[in-house]
């Protein structure tokens, strides 16, 4: 249990530290810098709300029967589906939220995970790239 907060402490330091890079970004690129910025925190916010949503719904289907366990994770993806669009939908009509700063703002934990997790294992690279060998031995 300890190890599984130390993994979301870490995602959400890492996801945060992302955001102000591209807010700090965004102020040399974007012209309407305060709705970038809204938009940004307000995915960012939502993107880690989430998480923390799967994280519960991973923990207490673990706990559960197979089938029960399945519908009850599938219902909570719907859940967290919603609330995708309902944010995308609030930032669309919202004039002073930037929809594409929202967008990279439900984007950055994803980001930060693939980082951390995904592309941080060496020997899974080295498996990809390494050549096979044909049959007359080239």
């Amino acid at each position: 249990m300890k190890e599984l907060i130390k993994l979301k402490l870490s995602v959400y330091k890492y996801t945060f530290i992302i955001a102000l890079i591209v807010g700090a970004v965004s102020f040399f690129i974007v012209s309407d810098f305060k709705a970038f910025v809204y938009g940004l925190v307000f995915g960012t916010l939502i993107a880690v709300l989430n998480f923390n949503l799967l994280s519960n719904t991973m923990e207490k289907a673990a706990q559960m029967p197979s089938e029960r366990a399945q519908r009850y994770a599938s219902s909570k993806y719907y859940i967290r589906f919603a609330i995708y669009g309902i944010v995308l939908y609030i930032s669309i009509i919202a004039p002073y939220i930037n929809v594409i700063g929202t967008i990279i703002g439900l984007l950055t934990i994803k980001l930060v995970i693939l980082i951390l997790y995904a592309f941080n294992d060496k020997n899974y690279y080295k498996k990809v790239f390494k050549r096979k060998k044909n049959n007359d031995g080239e």
